[in-house]
This record gives C-alpha cells, structure tokens and sequence, in this order.
C-alpha cells in the first residue's frame, strides 16, 4: 500500500454542532483528554472560570463563555489521526458553521438531554442532510434530569428528520443515574458519581438476562433495562454502516461529556464506522483523496490568532495528494504561484510546523492578504471547488469611522475581517456608503471590539432597514436591466467580490420586482462565481 492511501485510511475529520450550552466545548475537550492532546481539562462554566477551554482562541469568546471562532484541533488515537473542527454553536456565528460543515467529513451533533433538540441544532442538522454528511448523534448530560430516552429519540426523529439507531441506551437518568448499556460493544459502564475525572469500570454482559445485572443495577433497573432493549430490537433498525455513510441512518450515544461518561463508546464507534477523507466535487470533475496531486481549499481565515504577532491564517482543507511545505502551489483565482515556509497544523490549543500533510488534514497557511474564502490551491491543475455559499444577512447597518485619523486602519480592519467571512460588505452604487450585513446582531459588537484592539480603528453604526440581500443575475447590458437599475438605484449595492446585490426592504418588494422584472433573477445565497470576481 502507498504512504498516501496509508495515511488516508488513518485520518477522520469531523465537525461538532449542537445549540449554545449543549456541552459542544466541552465534549471537544474530553475527546482530546482520550488522545492524551492536553493533560486536564478546564471546566468550561462561566466568565468566572478564566481557564478558558482550549478550544476558544479570541479574547470575546472567553468573556462571554461562547465559541464565536471555528477552531481546528487534532489529536491521536488507536493508530488514528482525528481531525476536529469545532463550531460556534452561537446562532450569531451560523455562516462561519455552514462553510466549516464544507471541510468535514461526518458531524456529531450534540444534544441536551434536558431541552432536547433546539433550534440551532435544527438548522445546522438540516445543511449536513442537504450534504448528506454521516451523521452520529450524542445526547449529553445524562447526570442531569432530563426527557426519557425514548421520548428523545422520538424527538430527533422528528424535529430533525433523522433515521435513528441507538447503540447505547442510559440506566436511570439524573439522580437515579447508574450508567450505559453499550450496544455496540455489549457491556454495562458504571456511573461512579464520586470519581468525576476518571471513569467507572466496564463490566462485559454477553447476555442481559444474566442474573449479575440484577446484582449490578438492582432488579428493578435490570428489569427496566431488559425491556427496554427488547423495545429497541422490535422498533429501531439495525445499524447498517452503508446507511450512515449515505445519510440515510444515524446511531446515537448517550453519556455525560463533563463527567467523561460515555465519551470514550462514542470515540470508539467513530473510529470503527466514521469515514475517511472523501471525494469532493469542483467546478470540472470529481477530486479522490488517493490522487497522489495535491489539491485543496480555504474555508476559513483567522485574522490575528496570536495577538502578539499581527497574522492571519488561511484553513486549508486537504482534499487530495500530498500537500508538502515550500513546495509551489497554484492559487487558482489569480492564477499565480505561492510557497509556503511555515505551514501549521494544529495539535489541541498548539501550533506546529509540518513539512508534509495528508488529505483530510487541515493545514493552517500565513497570508499576508492572498485568500479569500472558498479559494482553491492545486499543483497546478485549474479546477475550483464548488459548494462554499455566502448567505443572505439579516442584520443590516452602516459603518462610520469615529476617527478620521484613522481612516486607513479602519479600512484595512473592516478589508481583513469581511475576508475572514465574520460578516459582508456591500458598498452603495450611488454614494459609495459601506454598509455591514450579518447573520446576528453579535457580530457588530465583535467587529467593533476587534477593530478597535487589533487595528486600532474606531466605529458606529447606523440602523438601516433591509429585509434580505439579494445577489442579482441579469445581463446587464439589457433593456429590462437600465430600467430595474434606474428605478432601484437608491437600493443597489456592491459586494466584496463587485457582485451586484439588491437590498430589499420587505419580501413584497422582492415579490413585485420578480413580477415586474422577470428576466432579473434574484437569489439568497452567492455560491460565490469567482470567475468574475
């Protein structure tokens, strides 16, 4: 077998999503205490708690105790290398969480036993099925009080749309809790409240009549347990891998991430059924991991990781061959060469230079201002990778620059984080007015505190009322088009990439302008054309 097809069948890169406060960090967090990424693991409670998770980088993350940034971090694990894209789970921050689900390769979504399926997890569930993206489902803090299992598993079924296959199944819940019953490896794990760090032993049960699980639970949770797997057999289908890796089934996990319980069954499944990096589709035809030329694309750029040094970096998502550092790489939209001296990867909250780096992983590249999202590096083939959308904002308000001796700063700032994909940009036709779409009202206050700490620019806004952002596709040169453009010039703008967009007060005069205009189309999302860029 070839180094590469080697290092392909060793790598598995998924994503985490769930509603703020589901356990995502920190279920992140125990997962790298399993590969033995970082030693301890830091209660990720509240502002209080200044030992942040290792997975929250910015200053505003910490003191607000949320995941705004996706973080990437790797770890190892049973002769695996597990790539994690950590996600915010914060509705604010959605647009960075859809393009991130472009770079994985499976997602676990994570679930509060207590308010069961919320409505960011929705919205997150339904983008992965439009991918149909394998899915495993983790319903978390089992220590806590919570729904009945079934009633759960009901609710993922139907709020979410899913196929589910439970392969582990809770013993008591909150006070009552005593542990899982593991159906995937056919033992009973013990809850052992007073060893929270450490993990309960397992006891092997070939076969839940045994009277030992009478003795191990107490007959009547024995009894409860018996027929509630009799349950699962008559109502639950088997687990069939062929079906999870279409989409079409998800197996779910029960545990309690803070108190390490049940994350190392979930670890353990994922790395038996979890895919290796797949194919993914371009603008010219279909890209394999095993073809040995490297090709890749950037889904994210973090600007100014390290205070300290005023860099951004490029997350590049390996997608075939081998990505080797100081090699020349094609940078397809502008057609010019690169090299890279200091590639990173990423090992829990450490940064390290690599000199080569396989598909699935994420490599992180210095950009002093070349990227931009959805941008594809090859080694020299000219093919684009498809699929990394801008959705319509729902947040609209103008940027003024409060200090005019700033003016440049502020410009560079507002340039770099648009780049970072924190938020949009439109600039009005008719007065060249800049105008900052987001998806939540959050963001202003993150662009504000980070203009002002890293770019030392200062700025308000002003309300506007827009209902949508509309990328408009017409030919320009028509007479149809003159005649939308003169009646609507007050309301067009320009985006980052000189797209031409509609901003629209109210969905009746979205609806009036189709009628009106009807070889004008207006669409909500820019699956960005950057062939005219």
């Amino acid at each position: 077998m070839s180094e590469l097809l080697e290092q392909i069948q060793k790598r598995k890169t998924f994503g985490i999503i769930a509603h703020p406060d589901a356990g995502k960090t920190t279920l992140t967090e125990k997962l790298l205490l399993f590969g033995g990424a970082i030693q301890e693991a830091g209660a990720v409670k509240s502002n209080k708690v200044k030992k942040g998770a290792t997975s929250d980088f910015m200053e505003i993350e910490r003191q607000r105790g949320i995941s705004v940034a996706t973080s990437v971090l790797a770890f190892e694990y049973r002769g695996h290398k597990i790539n994690i894209l950590d996600t915010p789970g914060h509705k604010d921050f959605a647009e960075d969480t859809y393009r991130t689900l472009t770079a994985v390769d499976s997602v676990i979504v994570v679930v509060d036993v207590a308010k069961g399926v919320e409505e960011q997890t929705e919205k997150l569930v339904q983008v992965c099925r439009m991918r149909n993206i394998p899915m495993i489902v983790f319903i978390n803090k089992l220590d806590r009080e919570g729904k009945d299992a079934f009633d759960l598993l009901d609710e993922v079924e139907q709020k979410l749309g899913l196929t589910v296959v439970p392969l582990s199944l809770p013993i008591g819940m909150g006070g009552d809790f005593q542990g899982i019953y593991n159906l995937w490896e056919k033992n009973i794990e013990f809850f052992l409240e007073e060893k929270k760090q450490r993990v309960g032993e397992s006891v092997k049960i070939t076969d839940v009549t045994d009277p030992k699980v009478d003795e191990l639970v107490g007959e009547k949770a024995a009894a409860t347990l018996r027929e509630e797997l009799e349950l699962i057999e008559s109502v639950y289908p088997e687990f069939n891998r062929d079906d999870y890796m279409a989409g079409n089934q998800q197996p779910v996990f029960f545990g309690s991430a803070l108190n390490n319980f049940g994350v190392r069954e979930l670890l353990d499944a994922f790395i038996d059924i979890a895919p290796n990096p797949q194919p993914k589709e371009s603008s010219i035809r279909l890209v394999r991991p095993e073809e040995p030329q490297f090709t890749g694309f950037v889904f994210k750029i973090h600007a100014n990781m390290d205070p300290k040094h005023r860099d951004r970096l490029a997350f590049v998502k390996i997608v075939s061959g081998t990505f080797k550092r100081n090699e020349n790489y094609l940078l397809v939209r502008e057609g010019k060469k690169m090299k890279f001296a200091a590639p990173s990867a990423f090992f829990a909250d450490k940064k390290e230079i690599v000199d080569q780096s396989f598909p699935g992983d994420i490599v992180g590249l210095h950009d002093t201002g070349n990227f931009r999202i959805g941008d594809t590096l090859t080694a020299g083939e000219k093919l684009q990778f498809k699929g990394i959308p801008s959705f319509s904002p729902e947040h609209f308000r103008y940027i003024n620059n409060d200090d005019p001796l700033k003016a440049k700063q502020l410009a560079k700032g507002v340039d770099q984080l648009m780049d970072e994909g924190v938020a949009q940009l439109f600039t009005l036709e008719m007065n060249g007015r800049k105008i900052i779409g987001t998806v939540g009202a959050l963001q202003y206050e993150v662009i504000q505190y980070r203009l002002e700490h890293e770019y030392g620019a200062k700025c308000s806004y002003e309300p506007l009322s827009i209902h949508k952002a509309c990328w408009v596709e017409a030919d320009e040169k028509s007479e149809e088009f003159k005649e939308f453009a003169r009646l609507k010039q007050r309301f067009l703008a320009r985006d980052k990439y000189n797209q031409l967009v509609f901003l629209a007060d109210s969905s009746f005069t979205i609806h009036m302008t189709e009628e009106k205009f009807p070889s004008i189309k207006l669409h909500f999302i820019s699956e960005f054309k950057r062939e005219n860029a």
